[in-house]
């Protein structure tokens, strides 16, 4: 399901887009593990429904959108989406010890790499590409391979996962002004003009968040990046009275959109952890500020455990409907941060 309406119920909605079946699969494998025993068997109604409908063969990858009968409505192979199916393969066998899906992971790992490599280094967004080249699926696909790193020392996926970090030290971030880029020309130049200088605090503090895992996993050092990633972050994109995350900065820190969604507020969470483990840094400001932003206002609503995906730079709701994908994020967010609670005390 898609999203649900104001009210929780459930609309009659034509298609679901693989990301969102796999985000899903992910939180019910990873809910399973801390103790949420029908997580398992919900993570694998979505994994059944993935592996049956949503596979287009060897030279197809993974659909980008399914019916709601699960026929396929586009079969455009999109990074963002194979990254996804990869993030969630890995999840579920770690929490269900399934070989299969670690098979299904390296299939979907060896598409990638023989269909969606660009020639100029990195991966397509999609294939065909169109528009500028972008960050964000490989910030996600970094994700993915060490998730299945974690579970098993995966050769393949340790060697793209390093690949990955090696283009956001040397293409997409600029550690000087502490900024990631989001869109990029072919040679993975930041674009010209207005979109070139399009900064999302919540991807800093999400990015940082990545580098540390991969560092603790490898023995990497990511610090730097890390570190400037988010005190960019910290600096220009969070509000200092809301304590919001803003949704958009320019490159100087100036402030384009000071709307926030969930989402960046969960990232900054899981940014405070990561320095925290790196640092030392004393998490509690941060997931004070946003843990509580998010608990009285995103997630205060009713029907409860429901959500309100974003509010505008007064604090007013933008209420359309309730967006499911959101979910991810929550929970990983919140995951992270009971984590490490009990080394608070």
């Amino acid at each position: 399901m898609e999203f649900l309406d104001r009210e929780g119920g459930q609309p009659e909605i034509s298609y679901r887009r693989v990301r969102v079946i796999c985000r899903q699969i992910y939180v019910f494998s990873h809910a399973y593990q801390l103790g949420y025993e029908p997580g398992l068997e919900l993570a694998k109604r979505g994994y059944d429904y993935l592996i049956a409908h949503a596979w287009l063969g060897e030279d197809g990858g993974w659909a980008r959108r399914l019916s709601a009968d699960g026929a396929v409505l586009d079969a455009t192979p999109d990074l963002y989406d194979q990254a996804f199916v990869l993030f969630a393969l890995g999840w579920y066998h770690r929490a269900s010890g399934d070989a299969e899906a670690h098979a299904w992971a390296r299939r979907t790992l060896a598409y990638i790499e023989a269909h969606m490599r660009h020639p100029l280094g990195g991966f397509l967004h999609e294939k065909p590409a169109v528009g500028p080249r972008q960050q964000n699926p490989h910030m996600h696909l970094l994700e993915a391979c060490l998730a299945n790193y974690e579970g098993v020392q995966d050769a393949d996926m340790l060697r793209v996962a390093r690949e990955i970090v090696g283009l956001f030290r040397d293409k997409f971030f600029d550690i000087e002004s502490g900024t990631l880029a989001e869109f990029f020309e072919e040679d993975l130049s930041r674009t010209a003009g207005d979109k070139g200088r399009w900064i999302e605090p919540g991807h800093q503090f999400e990015w940082a968040w990545i580098l540390v895992n991969h560092r603790r996993l490898t023995g990497d050092d990511t610090a730097d990046l890390a570190r400037a990633a988010v005190a960019f972050g910290e600096k220009y994109g969070v509000d200092p009275v809301s304590h919001a995350t803003y949704n958009g900065v320019r490159d100087d820190g100036a402030p384009l959109d000071r709307a926030s969604r969930t989402w960046p507020n969960t990232e900054r969470m899981k940014a405070a952890v990561a320095m925290y483990e790196l640092d030392g840094v004393d998490p509690v400001p941060v997931l004070a500020q946003s843990g509580n932003l998010l608990l009285n206002r995103y997630l205060a609503v009713e029907p409860r455990g429901a959500w309100i995906d974003v509010f505008d730079e007064n604090g007013q709701p933008r209420l359309d409907n309730i967006p499911t994908s959101t979910l991810y994020h929550v929970f990983l967010a919140f995951a992270e941060a009971l984590r490490i609670a009990p080394k608070l005390v």
